[in-house]
């Protein structure tokens, strides 16, 4: 993972996996996922990265934990041009970490040192960390320092402009290669001239493996540009610009090194010069670009989500069943019981967070569930966003199936790297190879106070691609959501309503079991005049003011799209607003923000623009975060007032003797 320390965050919930499978007795059946728990996380980072706030968070969370993860610092004393003196206090993260080392009563890690150079002594080293993190089950840190840097960090970042000639001449002396050299002569008694052939031998494979690699890479380049250049050839046979497209083609054939982007330039460079001519050459070209460009799709865009016979997408939708028997209960009670079944059903399923677990989550979704399931399936844990992401996605590369609580909307900001930079492109990254379907649970959107009541959607929209985003308006969606992604193998964020869950709704007979699919929106109220589109809390806001609407003669239809990522898969909002032909956009985001979104998606991806006879509208919450009480709230987030009155003076603009004004 590129940015430098974001490693550690999953490598607590390898490791964690590691601590499940082994003191979870109904994990041991699944014995393709561990063998016991025996295995053990080891990762690696560079000394200037442990000043990043995710590798303490990291290392306190595997102290408290007790899980067997092994981090080795590799410390060569610079993070690139800069030197430990700014990075570390004391210059020296062992001596840092030193109240984390564990004693004979209290636990904590086991640290050990090694230096770079020393072959025999980090074998050494590492064979006695080793030992102690499985065999113990406890966190491991070994410090390797004295590590040199054989060239600089990259081709702009050469060594010599920033260590001094002393430092220089030290590296030299003690460069790794040359100590292997060393020992293999004075330890393993192997001749000199025997370790030169070793040495000129290991060069040659390398060269070889790089020569191979780049003409596998290279072949099917190659097989682009020879069936592109034979259309060029028949191009200029038939057509008046023969001489232009001569040009191009000589261009792509001396192109030293040419790469795809090549072809597909000078493809569609060609395909223009012939747009007005009618001759076999064109449409060959114009099939040849389609096929490359399906082709560089699944080369470089494909796996975003799943693709799999898993997908969320994939997954089977059942309804909620109701009976004469069924109950009104509060929110909370209702998702109490979805959870319940989803552990019951699953012993792979396990869910954990801040005050999930003795107290059952701050608004009692998962209370008495760990009286009933045990410690290790519904659990605490410390206020450590960013970890408990981490602990999500190591456990669910892991085969396991965790529901990772971050409290409050608000604190994803402090998760929200590793969300994007590792678990959203995952898959991506990956072309679909490993998989991590953590569910999020979180909770959002209306309430009252500065904190705790943000709804940033907007900013998880534009970085959480490769999550799906699910924005039930009650808790009876929430659970359907629940149910459909613990049948697949995607990742989501399920962002319950904070105000929802002491409202009563009908518990479904079959909670543990019903679906909601995903990118299916719903129509909560059909109308004729104005198509009004949103999620969430917002959804019993709109609706009170097409209530209000309604007694002034204006029909409203309301959309709930229930899922954000993704949105409307079959353009049920389209069809809407060419019924209508207006539309409204509102939630609870800055402007800009997600209303923007949802009109991009209607009015450019589903061409709802040119059913419309007024201009589209959009109604999201202030610039700033809520006021405080129920006045901040009102004021500073979309209410039923505001949307009655630009609704009803969108339809006044449309007929004024039947509207008249109001203020």
């Amino acid at each position: 993972i590129s940015p430098t320390a974001a490693q550690m965050p999953r490598l607590v919930g390898l490791a964690y996996a590691s601590k499940l499978f082994r003191q979870n007795p109904d994990l041991q059946q699944f014995k393709n996922l561990s063998v016991n728990g025996n295995e053990i996380a080891f990762g690696t980072i560079g000394n200037a990265s442990t000043s990043e706030g995710m590798f303490f968070e990291a290392i306190n969370a595997a102290g408290v934990l007790q899980v067997p993860m092994l981090v080795s610092v590799w410390d060569d004393a610079y993070g690139i041009s800069v030197p430990a003196e700014y990075h570390t206090t004391k210059s020296n993260i062992s001596k840092v970490l030193e109240g984390f080392r564990r004693t004979t009563t209290e636990k904590g890690y086991e640290i050990f040192n090694a230096k770079g150079w020393d072959y025999p002594g980090l074998i050494a080293t590492y064979q006695k960390a080793e030992k102690v993190c499985r065999e113990e089950h406890v966190p491991v840190l070994l410090h390797v320092d004295e590590v040199t840097q054989p060239q600089g960090h990259s081709t702009s970042g050469s060594h010599e402009r920033y260590k001094s000639k002393e430092r220089l001449q030290w590296e030299a002396e003690h460069d790794c290669l040359l100590k292997m050299r060393e020992w293999i002569i004075n330890e393993v008694l192997v001749l000199p001239e025997d370790v030169d052939e070793i040495e000129k031998e290991a060069r040659q494979a390398a060269r070889d493996a790089k020569d191979r690699a780049w003409k596998a890479f290279n072949a099917d380049i190659q097989k682009d540009i020879k069936s592109l250049t034979a259309i060029l050839e028949r191009a200029i046979e038939e057509s008046r610009h023969s001489e232009e497209l001569t040009t191009i083609k000589e261009t792509l054939r001396t192109t030293i090194n040419a790469i795809r982007m090549d072809c597909v330039r000078a493809a569609k460079r060609s395909v223009r010069l012939l747009r007005d001519e009618e001759i076999p050459a064109r449409q060959e070209l114009i099939d040849w670009i389609r096929d490359i460009e399906n082709k560089n799709h699944d080369r470089y865009s494909s796996n975003l989500y799943s693709e799999s016979d898993q997908s969320a997408l994939k997954v089977e939708e059942v309804a909620p069943q109701y009976s004469d028997a069924s109950i009104q209960v509060d929110g909370r009670e209702l998702l109490q019981a979805c959870f319940t079944a989803a552990l019951t059903r699953d012993p792979r399923v396990f869910a954990f967070g801040e005050d999930v677990g003795k107290i059952g989550d701050v608004n009692q979704g998962f209370a008495g569930l760990q009286a009933k399931f045990g410690e290790l399936r519904v659990t605490d844990t410390g206020i450590r966003e960013c970890t408990i992401l981490g602990q999500g996605i190591g456990t669910a590369l892991r085969g396991l199936r965790p529901i990772a609580e971050i409290q409050y909307l608000d604190y994803l900001l402090y998760a929200l790297q590793i969300m994007s930079d590792d678990l959203a492109c995952l898959q991506y990254r990956t072309k679909g190879g490993q998989k991590a379907p953590v569910i999020i649970r979180t909770r959002g959107h209306r309430l009252e106070g500065v904190w705790h009541a943000g709804s940033p959607i907007g900013m998880m929209l534009h970085s959480l691609r490769g999550i799906y985003i699910l924005v039930p308006r009650n808790m009876t969606q929430a659970a359907g959501f629940y149910n459909t992604m613990l049948k697949s193998d995607d990742t989501a964020i399920i962002i319950e309503c904070l105000n929802g869950y002491r409202l009563k709704e009908q518990l479904p007979d079959n909670v543990g079991d019903f679906t909601v699919p995903l990118g299916k929106p719903e129509i909560l109220k059909e109308g004729d005049d104005v198509t009004i589109v949103t999620y969430g809390s917002m959804c019993r806001i709109v609706m009170q003011a097409a209530a209000d609407l309604e007694e002034f003669g204006i029909s409203c239809e309301v959309i709930d799209v229930q899922t954000l990522l993704p949105f409307d898969l079959h353009h049920v909002i389209a069809d809407s607003v060419k019924k209508t032909n207006r539309v409204v956009f509102t939630d609870e985001d800055v402007p800009g923000g997600a209303t923007a979104f949802m009109m991009q998606k209607v009015l450019e991806e589903q061409q709802a623009f040119q059913y419309l006879d007024s201009a589209p509208l959009t109604i999201p919450a202030k610039e700033h975060r809520p006021a405080y009480a129920s006045d901040g709230d009102y004021f500073t987030k979309p209410n039923a007032e505001e949307i009655f009155d630009k609704i009803y003076t969108l339809m006044r603009e449309v007929n004024p003797n039947k509207f008249p004004p109001i203020y």
